[in-house]
């Protein structure tokens, strides 16, 4: 058995969001953990890729809810390891107007803490890809929320996140980052 006691770097609650940035459909950089104008939070969603189901009806549902949070000020993008074929591809099975993004590298993942795979088979894909990984990023660029999987199926629901987002934007809630315990 392998000692992967060191394999990932996993990003702190509170702490800033590290610079990086991810290709659009159009071939632009989009920075990630920058919300864009109109919005003042992101909420990146690390997903597997094409060759995943679960993740596509993630990203669907998750549409479902984009306008809600986009009166909350939160701002919506989703990336993956794939290569713009593969996603452009992928697009036939979507039903979304957040931004998605391509191109996450060996190295961003690593610097986001997600878990990384290997393809099972030639099939299913032809890189390593991020396991699902879930930022809440604030103007500041701290991370307010982070969740992260090893696998397809351990993600937080959408109704309970955006809930959970909706308390947490109210000021009168004063609802601190949490997981923040130093000693």
């Amino acid at each position: 058995m392998t000692d992967n006691s060191s394999y990932a770097n996993k990003l702190v609650a509170g702490s800033n969001f590290p610079v990086m940035s991810a290709t659009n459909l159009d071939g632009n950089k989009v920075e990630l953990g920058k919300p864009r104008e109109g919005t003042d939070w992101q909420l990146i969603i690390v997903y597997r890729g094409k060759h995943c189901p679960i993740c596509t009806k993630y990203l669907n549902n998750l549409e479902k809810k984009r306008t809600q949070l986009l009166d909350m000020g939160v701002d919506v993008v989703a990336v993956s390891a794939d290569s713009k074929a593969q996603m452009e591809a992928h697009l036939d099975d979507l039903d979304i107007n957040f931004t998605i993004t391509y191109g996450l590298t060996t190295e961003q993942m690593q610097q986001l803490g997600v878990y990384i795979s290997d393809p099972r088979s030639p099939e299913e894909t032809d890189h390593p890809f991020a396991e699902p990984g879930l930022f809440v990023v604030t103007q500041e660029g701290k991370i307010l929320a982070v969740d992260i999987a090893n696998n397809p199926f351990c993600r937080p629901d959408i109704e309970t996140l955006v809930n959970g987002l909706d308390f947490v934007r109210k000021p009168e809630n004063d609802y601190p980052i949490r997981g923040t315990h130093a000693g």
